[in-house]
């Protein structure tokens, strides 16, 4: 295996990470189908859309279909345990700009819609990045 593709899957974390990093990614996988697929509840592409460019993110489509694919396909990788270290970076991004184009006027607690929550996915993503998948991963078993 390519040595840079090793160190990148490879992962010293403990069993305690693999637990964040699974309910990490299915949570993310829930936010990415609300946007990508309009389910849970969600707007789909052209809700999310529209309500981005309200926001003054343009293009809408564009924005909301990079936002629901990372947080979809970066949450799959988090729960399958590959490639986390790559998967974590468009999450932190995604999470980045929803602080800055959402949240943060409201300040940090979550009931008045502030940045708690998304500060918090950020840092277990941060966590993630760092750590790599930990136990019970493909980038274990395929690093080993």
């Amino acid at each position: 295996m390519n040595a840079l593709l090793k160190s990148l899957m490879s992962t010293n974390a403990g069993a305690g990470l693999a637990v964040l990093r699974i309910t990490t990614g299915l949570t993310f996988m829930a936010h990415g189908s609300q946007k990508l697929f309009g389910l849970f509840g969600g707007p789909g592409l052209q809700g999310m859309a529209g309500w981005l460019e309200s926001l003054g993110v343009t293009p809408g489509y564009l924005m909301a279909t990079l936002a629901g694919s990372a947080e979809f396909f970066g949450g799959l990788a988090l729960v399958l345990g590959l490639l986390v270290r790559l998967a974590s970076l468009p999450l932190i991004v995604a999470m980045l700009v929803a602080v800055f184009s959402v949240h943060f006027a409201n300040g940090f607690f979550i009931t008045a819609n502030g940045f708690e929550y998304a500060f918090t996915l950020i840092m277990i993503s941060v966590a993630i990045l760092i750590s790599g998948a930990g136990p019970f991963s493909l980038d274990r078993k395929l690093s080993s």
